[in-house]
């Protein structure tokens, strides 16, 4: 099968496409045929080894040293189940899942093993592969941190950064729980982020939120650009600062996937996919999502030519 494998850390010249073996599945896992999976902030920090220098060498352990322990990226999946293990209850040969694998990773292959008590579920019908593939890890993200920050009914809440992957969902989850939600992008975003239904947006580039005198009771910044001192003014008293930067990983339950699912299924959240790529464009993906310019999601496309498997 092919695979795009990270030789070393360093720059998306690392990312090399090569065949290897189909994984076969344990007791307790699924195989998986990827359809589509996405590349996000989290395999760019896996690739480039972006760790705070108090955590290097206990990252360097989970990660591996020179390179990845495991060498296929990508922490997000869309496909079909193919084969099971005999232990395996939850699932069965033919469904159509999506999954967030995380630090395991993987999801940069033609095929991947998942536990079937990993963070998996069936996809919605009416939902294509492309767009449950980039929804978990951003939408995860965003409801972490909202709920960090006491997310509820008729908050006033600010997100930073509201076009990119945690950004874009975090606008729609917080208007599920009924917030009233202020968007801060840059001007070419401003129109999708008020349709994904934002009550007010922000010109970062025209205007500081800070200097406008309002106040918010929770303010997320979604992309790790501005410090609590920086938002001091801006938080009502007793108000909520919350950041994807140095605040830790976001922990993820099933019930949350299954929260999530549900949503995608009735269309109460979508993911906004801004480019498409093959798993033979990947390091140039690589390349594009790392500028930092991305609207949302950024989604690989695996086709599959069962004669080289």
């Amino acid at each position: 099968m092919k695979a795009m494998i990270c030789t070393k850390y360093g720059s998306p010249d690392v990312l090399m496409l090569k065949e290897v073996s189909i994984p076969t599945p344990k007791d307790n896992e699924v195989l998986v045929k990827v359809h589509a999976s996405t590349v996000t902030a989290g395999d760019i920090r896996v690739r480039t080894f972006n760790s705070p220098v108090l955590l290097w060498i206990p990252m360097r352990i989970v990660l591996g040293f020179t390179k990845p322990r495991n060498p296929i990226l990508g922490v997000e999946l869309a496909g079909e189940i193919v084969s099971i293990g005999k232990k395996v209850k939850r699932f069965k040969k033919g469904d159509q899942i999506f999954a967030l694998t995380g630090m395991k990773l993987g999801a940069h292959a033609e095929y991947t093993c998942i536990s079937e008590n990993g963070l998996m579920t069936i996809k919605p019908v009416n939902v294509s592969y492309e767009e449950a593939a980039s929804v978990l890890y951003g939408a995860t993200t965003a409801l972490y941190f909202l709920r960090k920050g006491n997310i509820q009914e008729g908050k006033k809440v600010l997100i930073y950064g509201a076009s990119g992957t945690v950004g874009t969902f975090a606008v729609q989850l917080a208007k599920q729980f009924g917030a009233e939600v202020t968007g801060v992008s840059s001007t070419a975003n401003l129109e999708m982020v008020q349709a994904l239904g934002a009550d007010q947006v922000i010109d970062y580039t025209k205007e500081d939120f800070i200097n406008r005198g309002n106040t918010y009771d929770i303010i997320f910044d979604a992309v790790g650009k501005k410090s609590k001192s920086n938002c001091k003014q801006a938080l009502a008293s007793n108000g909520s600062y919350v950041t994807v930067d140095g605040q830790g990983i976001a922990k993820v339950l099933m019930n949350d996937i299954n929260y999530l699912a549900d949503l995608l299924e009735r269309r109460k959240i979508h993911s906004v996919i801004d480019r498409y790529y093959s798993i033979e464009e990947l390091a140039e993906a690589h390349r594009y999502v790392e500028e930092g310019h991305k609207k949302g999601n950024v989604v690989i496309k695996v086709t599959h030519d069962e004669s080289r498997c």
